[in-house]
Protein backbone atom coordinates (compact mmCIF):
# COMPACT_ATOMS: atom_id res chain seq x y z
CA UNK A 1 0.00 0.00 0.00
CA UNK A 2 1.36 3.08 -1.09
CA UNK A 3 1.97 6.19 1.56
CA UNK A 4 -0.59 8.38 -0.02
CA UNK A 5 -3.50 5.25 0.62
CA UNK A 6 -1.95 4.83 3.82
CA UNK A 7 -2.63 8.25 5.10
CA UNK A 8 -6.06 8.18 2.89
CA UNK A 9 -7.03 5.00 4.96
CA UNK A 10 -6.57 6.30 8.07
CA UNK A 11 -8.31 9.58 7.48
CA UNK A 12 -11.00 7.87 5.85
CA UNK A 13 -11.59 5.50 9.24
CA UNK A 14 -11.24 8.16 11.94
CA UNK A 15 -11.53 11.16 10.19
CA UNK A 16 -8.24 12.71 10.97
CA UNK A 17 -4.80 11.45 11.50
CA UNK A 18 -2.98 11.61 14.95
CA UNK A 19 0.54 12.41 14.89
CA UNK A 20 2.77 12.26 18.07
CA UNK A 21 3.49 14.53 20.28
CA UNK A 22 6.54 16.01 21.49
CA UNK A 23 9.61 13.82 21.64
CA UNK A 24 11.46 16.02 23.90
CA UNK A 25 8.45 16.79 26.35
CA UNK A 26 8.06 12.43 26.97
CA UNK A 27 11.96 12.09 27.38
CA UNK A 28 11.79 14.92 29.82
CA UNK A 29 8.39 13.38 30.91
CA UNK A 30 10.55 9.99 31.75
CA UNK A 31 13.63 11.92 33.63
CA UNK A 32 15.73 12.66 30.73
CA UNK A 33 18.04 15.74 31.17
CA UNK A 34 17.62 16.91 27.50
CA UNK A 35 19.78 20.74 28.72
CA UNK A 36 22.22 20.13 25.17
CA UNK A 37 22.81 22.24 21.98
CA UNK A 38 21.90 18.96 20.39
CA UNK A 39 18.80 18.76 22.70
CA UNK A 40 16.95 14.61 22.19
CA UNK A 41 19.37 14.38 19.64
CA UNK A 42 21.92 14.25 21.92
CA UNK A 43 20.51 10.52 23.17
CA UNK A 44 20.76 9.40 19.85
CA UNK A 45 24.56 9.12 21.04
CA UNK A 46 24.13 8.49 24.71
CA UNK A 47 20.73 6.54 25.14
CA UNK A 48 19.09 5.55 21.59
CA UNK A 49 16.85 2.95 23.90
CA UNK A 50 15.48 5.72 25.48
CA UNK A 51 13.93 7.52 22.68
CA UNK A 52 12.60 3.98 21.19
CA UNK A 53 10.83 3.98 24.50
CA UNK A 54 9.31 7.50 23.83
CA UNK A 55 8.24 6.48 20.58
CA UNK A 56 6.41 3.32 21.75
CA UNK A 57 4.85 5.48 24.57
CA UNK A 58 3.27 7.77 21.92
CA UNK A 59 2.42 4.85 19.66
CA UNK A 60 0.27 3.44 23.10
CA UNK A 61 -1.17 6.64 23.47
CA UNK A 62 -2.56 6.41 19.89
CA UNK A 63 -0.42 8.47 17.67
CA UNK A 64 -0.46 7.21 13.85
CA UNK A 65 2.53 8.69 12.56
CA UNK A 66 5.62 9.17 14.75
CA UNK A 67 8.01 11.82 13.70
CA UNK A 68 11.73 10.79 14.02
CA UNK A 69 14.77 12.20 16.62
CA UNK A 70 16.34 14.09 13.84
CA UNK A 71 15.00 17.46 14.61
CA UNK A 72 18.43 18.96 15.78
CA UNK A 73 20.63 16.37 14.65
CA UNK A 74 22.46 17.90 11.96
CA UNK A 75 25.91 16.55 9.97
CA UNK A 76 27.10 19.82 11.09
CA UNK A 77 25.90 20.09 14.78
CA UNK A 78 26.90 16.10 15.25
CA UNK A 79 30.32 16.71 13.94
CA UNK A 80 30.85 19.94 15.95
CA UNK A 81 30.00 17.76 19.28
CA UNK A 82 32.42 15.05 18.28
CA UNK A 83 31.33 12.71 15.92
CA UNK A 84 33.34 12.18 12.88
CA UNK A 85 31.22 12.23 9.30
CA UNK A 86 30.51 8.51 9.47
CA UNK A 87 29.47 8.68 12.45
CA UNK A 88 27.15 11.87 12.19
CA UNK A 89 25.24 9.95 9.37
CA UNK A 90 25.24 7.07 11.15
CA UNK A 91 23.61 8.60 13.95
CA UNK A 92 21.06 10.36 11.55
CA UNK A 93 20.25 7.32 9.60
CA UNK A 94 19.72 5.64 13.86
CA UNK A 95 17.06 8.16 14.25
CA UNK A 96 14.84 6.84 11.49
CA UNK A 97 15.20 3.22 12.37
CA UNK A 98 14.58 3.50 16.35
CA UNK A 99 11.37 4.89 15.08
CA UNK A 100 10.65 1.88 12.79
CA UNK A 101 12.02 -0.06 16.18
CA UNK A 102 9.50 1.47 18.31
CA UNK A 103 6.58 0.12 15.65
CA UNK A 104 8.04 -3.56 15.59
CA UNK A 105 7.89 -3.08 19.17
CA UNK A 106 3.71 -2.04 18.94
CA UNK A 107 3.01 -4.65 16.31
CA UNK A 108 4.39 -6.76 18.96
CA UNK A 109 1.89 -5.98 21.22
CA UNK A 110 -0.98 -5.87 19.13
CA UNK A 111 -0.01 -9.79 18.34
CA UNK A 112 0.46 -9.03 14.99
CA UNK A 113 -2.36 -6.51 14.16
CA UNK A 114 -1.85 -4.83 10.77
CA UNK A 115 -1.13 -1.39 10.87
CA UNK A 116 -0.73 1.34 8.79
CA UNK A 117 2.67 2.41 9.88
CA UNK A 118 3.96 5.27 9.51
CA UNK A 119 7.30 7.61 9.94
CA UNK A 120 8.18 10.70 9.11
CA UNK A 121 11.74 11.89 9.41
CA UNK A 122 12.50 15.35 11.25
CA UNK A 123 14.29 18.21 9.27
CA UNK A 124 14.36 21.19 11.64
CA UNK A 125 15.65 24.63 10.59
CA UNK A 126 18.87 26.18 10.52
CA UNK A 127 17.83 28.00 13.97
CA UNK A 128 17.76 24.61 15.66
CA UNK A 129 21.19 23.90 14.30
CA UNK A 130 22.13 27.50 16.29
CA UNK A 131 20.47 26.08 19.60
CA UNK A 132 19.60 29.68 20.43
CA UNK A 133 15.45 30.13 19.71
CA UNK A 134 16.84 31.01 16.11
CA UNK A 135 13.35 29.10 14.92
CA UNK A 136 11.11 31.12 16.88
CA UNK A 137 12.55 34.79 15.87
CA UNK A 138 13.65 34.15 12.06
CA UNK A 139 16.98 33.29 10.52
CA UNK A 140 19.66 35.64 11.22
CA UNK A 141 21.31 37.02 8.07
CA UNK A 142 21.53 34.26 5.60
CA UNK A 143 20.83 33.35 2.49
CA UNK A 144 18.25 30.42 0.77
CA UNK A 145 21.50 29.62 -0.98
CA UNK A 146 23.42 29.12 2.18
CA UNK A 147 20.39 27.35 3.66
CA UNK A 148 19.82 24.49 0.59
CA UNK A 149 23.71 23.74 1.19
CA UNK A 150 23.36 23.60 4.78
CA UNK A 151 20.04 21.08 4.98
CA UNK A 152 21.47 19.43 1.85
CA UNK A 153 23.41 16.84 3.66
CA UNK A 154 20.73 15.48 5.88
CA UNK A 155 17.79 15.54 3.01
CA UNK A 156 20.40 12.80 1.21
CA UNK A 157 20.54 11.14 4.35
CA UNK A 158 17.06 10.61 5.33
CA UNK A 159 16.44 10.20 1.51
CA UNK A 160 18.04 6.86 1.74
CA UNK A 161 15.76 5.55 4.91
CA UNK A 162 12.57 7.63 4.59
CA UNK A 163 9.30 7.78 2.39
CA UNK A 164 7.88 10.98 4.18
CA UNK A 165 9.63 13.82 5.41
CA UNK A 166 8.49 16.18 8.07
CA UNK A 167 10.07 19.73 7.32
CA UNK A 168 8.67 21.33 10.63
CA UNK A 169 9.55 24.46 12.14
CA UNK A 170 10.18 26.80 9.94
CA UNK A 171 10.17 30.19 10.40
CA UNK A 172 10.76 31.99 7.12
CA UNK A 173 9.90 32.42 3.40
CA UNK A 174 13.75 32.03 2.96
CA UNK A 175 13.72 29.13 4.47
CA UNK A 176 10.51 27.43 2.82
CA UNK A 177 12.22 28.46 -0.52
CA UNK A 178 15.27 26.31 0.46
CA UNK A 179 13.00 23.47 1.65
CA UNK A 180 11.05 23.98 -1.87
CA UNK A 181 14.01 24.02 -4.03
CA UNK A 182 15.59 20.26 -2.12
CA UNK A 183 11.92 18.79 -2.51
CA UNK A 184 11.65 19.43 -6.12
CA UNK A 185 14.91 18.08 -7.10
CA UNK A 186 13.62 14.88 -6.07
CA UNK A 187 9.88 14.84 -6.77
CA UNK A 188 9.35 11.22 -5.72
CA UNK A 189 10.70 11.97 -2.03
CA UNK A 190 7.08 13.25 -0.37
CA UNK A 191 7.05 15.62 2.99
CA UNK A 192 5.00 17.83 4.67
CA UNK A 193 5.66 21.30 5.69
CA UNK A 194 5.00 23.32 8.51
CA UNK A 195 5.64 26.36 9.99
CA UNK A 196 6.17 28.19 13.22
CA UNK A 197 4.12 31.43 13.71
CA UNK A 198 4.16 34.47 16.04
CA UNK A 199 0.53 35.37 15.49
CA UNK A 200 -3.23 34.59 13.35
CA UNK A 201 -1.21 35.67 10.32
CA UNK A 202 2.78 36.42 10.72
CA UNK A 203 5.55 33.10 10.58
CA UNK A 204 8.48 33.76 13.54
CA UNK A 205 10.66 35.56 11.07
CA UNK A 206 6.94 38.64 10.82
CA UNK A 207 6.58 37.53 7.17
CA UNK A 208 3.00 36.29 6.02
CA UNK A 209 2.21 33.07 6.77
CA UNK A 210 0.68 32.77 3.34
CA UNK A 211 3.48 33.84 1.61
CA UNK A 212 5.72 30.89 2.65
CA UNK A 213 2.88 28.21 2.35
CA UNK A 214 2.07 29.33 -1.43
CA UNK A 215 5.50 27.94 -2.47
CA UNK A 216 4.24 24.76 -1.83
CA UNK A 217 0.46 24.39 -3.82
CA UNK A 218 1.48 22.90 -6.88
CA UNK A 219 4.23 20.58 -5.66
CA UNK A 220 2.95 16.94 -6.07
CA UNK A 221 5.04 15.18 -3.61
CA UNK A 222 4.22 17.76 -0.53
CA UNK A 223 1.47 15.58 1.13
CA UNK A 224 0.32 18.65 3.43
CA UNK A 225 1.37 22.27 4.82
CA UNK A 226 0.64 23.59 7.82
CA UNK A 227 2.37 24.93 11.55
CA UNK A 228 3.32 23.50 14.16
CA UNK A 229 4.95 24.64 17.86
CA UNK A 230 2.42 27.59 17.69
CA UNK A 231 0.16 28.29 19.98
CA UNK A 232 -2.99 26.99 19.72
CA UNK A 233 -5.43 30.08 19.65
CA UNK A 234 -3.97 30.90 16.27
CA UNK A 235 -4.43 27.90 14.78
CA UNK A 236 -8.12 28.58 13.32
CA UNK A 237 -6.77 31.65 11.43
CA UNK A 238 -3.54 29.93 10.77
CA UNK A 239 -5.08 26.93 8.45
CA UNK A 240 -7.61 29.42 6.83
CA UNK A 241 -4.41 30.99 5.69
CA UNK A 242 -2.91 27.61 4.61
CA UNK A 243 -6.37 26.50 2.74
CA UNK A 244 -6.42 29.56 0.75
CA UNK A 245 -2.57 29.48 -0.60
CA UNK A 246 -2.79 25.70 -1.09
CA UNK A 247 -6.28 24.59 -2.47
CA UNK A 248 -6.64 20.98 -2.19
CA UNK A 249 -3.75 20.13 0.29
CA UNK A 250 -4.11 18.12 3.59
CA UNK A 251 -3.24 21.05 6.53
CA UNK A 252 -1.33 19.52 9.56
CA UNK A 253 -1.04 21.20 12.44
CA UNK A 254 0.82 20.19 16.01
CA UNK A 255 0.41 23.09 17.90
CA UNK A 256 2.71 23.49 21.68
CA UNK A 257 0.89 23.69 24.95
CA UNK A 258 0.32 27.40 24.79
CA UNK A 259 2.81 28.29 27.35
CA UNK A 260 5.30 30.51 26.92
CA UNK A 261 9.01 29.64 26.22
CA UNK A 262 11.75 31.52 27.44
CA UNK A 263 15.27 31.71 24.87
CA UNK A 264 17.25 33.36 27.45
CA UNK A 265 16.90 30.01 29.63
CA UNK A 266 15.68 27.72 27.50
CA UNK A 267 12.69 26.77 29.81
CA UNK A 268 9.22 26.97 29.52
CA UNK A 269 6.83 28.60 32.06
CA UNK A 270 3.37 29.67 32.87
CA UNK A 271 0.25 27.40 32.62
CA UNK A 272 -1.26 26.36 29.23
CA UNK A 273 -4.60 28.54 28.48
CA UNK A 274 -7.77 27.86 29.29
CA UNK A 275 -8.46 27.07 25.69
CA UNK A 276 -6.23 24.46 24.73
CA UNK A 277 -4.98 22.70 21.70
CA UNK A 278 -7.57 19.82 23.49
CA UNK A 279 -10.61 22.07 23.28
CA UNK A 280 -9.70 23.34 20.06
CA UNK A 281 -8.59 20.72 17.96
CA UNK A 282 -12.41 19.47 17.04
CA UNK A 283 -12.64 22.78 15.75
CA UNK A 284 -9.44 22.69 13.57
CA UNK A 285 -10.54 19.16 12.33
CA UNK A 286 -13.83 20.93 11.02
CA UNK A 287 -11.75 23.55 9.65
CA UNK A 288 -9.77 20.99 7.44
CA UNK A 289 -7.04 20.18 9.13
CA UNK A 290 -6.68 16.31 8.78
CA UNK A 291 -3.32 15.73 10.42
CA UNK A 292 -3.38 16.87 14.13
CA UNK A 293 -1.10 15.97 16.94
CA UNK A 294 0.87 18.25 19.17
CA UNK A 295 4.68 19.62 19.85
CA UNK A 296 6.50 21.24 22.55
CA UNK A 297 5.19 20.46 26.38
CA UNK A 298 2.56 17.72 24.78
CA UNK A 299 4.25 14.47 26.50
CA UNK A 300 2.27 10.93 25.85
CA UNK A 301 -0.05 11.53 28.52
CA UNK A 302 -1.32 14.98 26.44
CA UNK A 303 -1.61 12.67 23.19
CA UNK A 304 -4.30 10.55 24.79
CA UNK A 305 -6.15 13.44 25.94
CA UNK A 306 -6.14 14.93 22.75
CA UNK A 307 -6.88 11.46 20.59
CA UNK A 308 -10.32 11.84 23.13
CA UNK A 309 -10.97 14.86 22.19
CA UNK A 310 -10.76 14.06 18.26
CA UNK A 311 -12.96 10.72 18.91
CA UNK A 312 -16.34 10.86 16.57
CA UNK A 313 -16.68 11.52 13.38
CA UNK A 314 -16.07 14.73 11.14
CA UNK A 315 -18.34 17.07 10.44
Amino acid sequence: MSLKDRIDEIIASKGHLLLDGGLAAELEAQGHDLNHRLWSARLLVEDPAAIVAAHLAFLRAGADCLISSSYQATPQGLRECGASKRESRDLIRLSHRLAQDAWDLREEELKGSRVARLVAASIGPYGAYLADGSEYRGNPEVSVAELVDFHRERFEILAEEAELLATETLPSVEEAMAMGELLAEDGRLAAWVSFTCRDGEHLASGQPLSEAAALFSGMENVVAVGVNCTAPAHLASLIEQVRYACPGKEVVVYPNSGETYSVADKSWSGEAPDESLLQLAPDWREQGARLIGGCCRVPASGLVELGRSLEGPAE
